[in-house]
């Protein structure tokens, strides 16, 4: 896949087949889109170019809100889309200044001139440029007179799979793992760099490795106690994560730690992903170390069955 960073890297095509969306989650309504676009691109000879924009415009437009994290950090909805197929990709940096082109502007400018449009596909309901006023039908009547036709995908065929982000959000933020999982398509997955802890873990014996999320819109799932499965380079190990503030030690901190499996390496300062398998239980306030010393063996137990089918 060719990824460009810059409108002004990206060459035009003979026949480019394009759609453009954030595409949070690259889920399953996101996948009826991308399959629509892969068919036509297949029977028009055409390449297929996927548009989206970093960062997601709410985090420029109304920075003082409190809104939804993102499923997927940038990097991590490129390699989806990557494995769905897609041959060009193009990220637009969102700034205020573009936010300001009008519809219009849009469709001449970006579609027609730069990327040379010749089929659109977009998802029902698609809003586009300055406070959303593109619409479907502004592009069918623009269509005609640039030389691009566009399709949009109805509302049933999204919605037969009954899934959105936002659903997604809400079923990581309760801990349900399987159900965003589902919806997903492939199991989420979390990264971030190993840092130094206070070594309390270790002290147990379950010495952990604390991770630090570089990516601040990215969505922590709910505290709580997961299976996992470790992936450090090449390899990959199974862990019981713990997500919380440690309220037995009354720890200060949103911790982010693993327990990695029958491993004993110095991985400190590497990134490594974690993904997630399944929910075990919530966080919980013990009365000491030894009463939650002996939960976490329970919790060991509990997480290499799930690892292991076993």
């Amino acid at each position: 896949m060719n990824i460009y960073r810059s409108l002004d890297d990206f060459k035009s095509l003979e026949r480019p087949v394009v759609t453009l969306g954030t595409f949070d989650g690259v889920h399953f309504g996101h996948r009826k889109i991308i399959q629509r676009l892969l068919e036509i691109a297949r029977s028009i000879d055409g390449e297929t170019v996927v548009l989206t924009f970093f960062p997601h415009p709410r985090m420029i437009l109304h920075p003082e809100a409190n809104y939804p994290k993102m499923i997927n950090t940038l990097d991590e909805k490129i390699e989806l889309l990557k494995n769905v197929g897609i041959q060009h990709l193009i990220v637009i940096p969102f700034t205020r200044d573009f936010s300001n082109l009008t519809s219009s502007e849009f469709i001449e400018d970006i579609l027609v001139k730069k990327i040379g449009t010749k089929k659109l596909v977009i998802g029902y309901d698609h809003r586009f440029g300055k406070d959303r006023e593109g619409s479907f039908d502004h592009l069918k009547m623009y269509g005609p007179q640039y030389g691009f036709e566009v399709e949009e995908i109805p509302e049933q065929d999204v919605n037969d799979v009954a899934v959105s982000s936002t659903k997604i959000r809400e079923a990581l933020l309760k801990g349900n793992v399987d159900v965003a999982d589902q919806f997903l398509g492939y199991n989420f997955k979390l990264s971030g760099k190993v840092v130094k802890g206070d070594q309390i873990g270790r002290k147990i014996g379950f010495p952990t490795a604390n991770l630090y999320v570089e990516e601040n819109y990215k969505l922590i799932p709910s505290d709580g106690i997961y299976a996992v499965k470790v992936h450090i380079e090449d390899e990959v190990h199974g862990g019981m994560l713990y997500i919380g503030n440690r309220p037995t030690i009354n720890g200060m901190t949103h911790n982010i730690e693993v327990n990695i499996f029958d491993f004993n390496q110095d991985i400190y300062n590497q990134t490594i992903t974690l993904e997630f398998i399944e929910y075990l239980r919530n966080d919980e306030k013990f009365n000491g170390l030894d009463e939650l010393t002996a939960q976490l063996k329970k919790d060991e137990i509990n997480a290499k069955k799930v690892l292991t089918g076993k």
